[in-house]
């Protein structure tokens, strides 16, 4: 990685950021204590158990809620720019599933342009409702991660479960560490991949969504999937 951008400084900052909004500068600094030697380079086992034990400490200090309303302050954002054409459709029209289909139809290109996918692995994530744009049901989507975007064919031909996952996880920060079965996190953490989607369609319906984390591979799913909750009001 390169000296101008190290991921794991960065989401530590947010890290940080979240839990100061939250918990208080001293709470914060009892949670990260031990965070400020991790790096890009740190070997991510070790990255891996402190995340254990800090949100071992935040389990300690507020609620499910909060927790997993901090954890989804701490997500990676798809880029607005990208977003404004969808946000410009909905506004101008109200209408939910033709922006819903543009968005699948912009996820099925990326696929075969983009990730120059042999068809049998786009048609099959096609067939398991896997992307961005995920199903709408009425007032809730339900989005289901693609594998990670490098190993796509990797994670389509791996059989042993434990490496299915490590392929399949998208967190730079853990993905390194869970070959391991004993490697486990509280569900709550995938609430950071959750709120990549909150982002996404809070940016296109200019309100408010809520997320539900419904499975991860953290926690013995074969996918990360996840439930965007959409306001009554559109």
């Amino acid at each position: 990685m390169s000296d101008e951008f190290d991921f794991d400084k960065y989401w530590l900052r947010v890290f940080s950021m979240c839990l100061d909004d939250e918990v208080g500068e001293k709470t914060r600094d009892e949670i990260l204590l031990g965070s400020d030697k991790f790096s890009s380079e740190t070997d991510r086992n070790a990255v891996f158990q402190w995340t254990k034990e800090a949100l071992a400490k935040l389990d300690s200090f507020v609620d499910e809620k909060t927790k997993k309303k901090i954890m989804t302050g701490c997500a990676c954002q798809y880029p607005r720019a990208r977003l404004q054409h969808l946000k410009k459709l909905y506004a101008e029209t109200k209408d939910l599933i033709l922006v819903h289909q543009k968005m699948q139809e912009e996820f099925e290109n990326f696929l075969g342009e983009t990730l120059k996918l042999e068809d049998k692995y786009k048609e099959e994530i096609i067939k398991r409702n896997m992307g961005q744009a995920g199903v709408l049901e009425e007032k809730k989507i339900i989005a289901t991660k693609i594998p990670k975007s490098a190993f796509i064919k990797d994670w389509f031909e791996e059989s042993v479960p434990v490496k299915k996952r490590a392929i399949y996880c998208h967190c730079p920060r853990i993905r390194g560490a869970m070959d391991n079965l004993d490697n486990e996190l509280p569900m709550y953490h995938c609430y950071c991949g959750a709120g990549f989607y909150k982002g996404i369609w809070e940016e296109i319906l200019q309100k408010p969504v809520e997320v539900e984390v419904l499975e991860t591979v953290m926690n013995e799913g074969e996918v990360c999937k996840i439930a965007i909750i959409l306001p009554e009001n559109i």
